[in-house]
């Protein structure tokens, strides 16, 4: 298998991501560019390239990691919509990026941008925003 971002967890992760936490069927990602305060990705643990390769089982438990994040999501940054992008044409690796969108923000109204480059934070803010979440999962 080719590296693998999500699997290694080492610097291609570190990259664009930082590792809040593992869920059951899922480790969920901060992203870095925070253009989308909030905005985050949940890879599946297993390898796989996309959904239809998962048991029912697993892509169930995978499904609700996703609920329970966005969830979560919308209880500490309270956007106006969260969008769920699953994409995989480079990354061969199942996750899904849940991007919280408010209405008077960036890209409001239109499709997200994969990696924007507009807005990376502080050590401080990443780890704020990392307790944050995880004290509402």
């Amino acid at each position: 298998m080719a590296e693998c971002s999500y699997c290694d967890e080492g610097e291609l992760l570190a990259q664009f991501g930082i590792k809040i936490c593992e869920l059951p069927m899922s480790k969920l990602i901060l992203f870095k560019e925070q253009s989308h305060p909030g905005r985050v990705i949940v890879a599946c643990k297993k390898h796989v390239d996309d959904i239809t390769e998962l048991t029912a089982e697993e892509r169930a438990q995978y499904t609700e990691d996703i609920n329970r994040v966005a969830v979560c999501i919308k209880k500490v940054f309270a956007p106006d919509k969260v969008n769920f992008g699953a994409y995989g044409d480079t990354m061969h690796h199942l996750h899904v990026h849940i991007v919280p969108k408010y209405k008077d923000g960036y890209e409001w109204g239109g499709v997200f941008a994969m990696n924007p480059h507009e807005k990376e934070l502080s050590d401080d803010e990443y780890t704020e925003m990392i307790e944050k979440i995880k004290n509402n999962l």
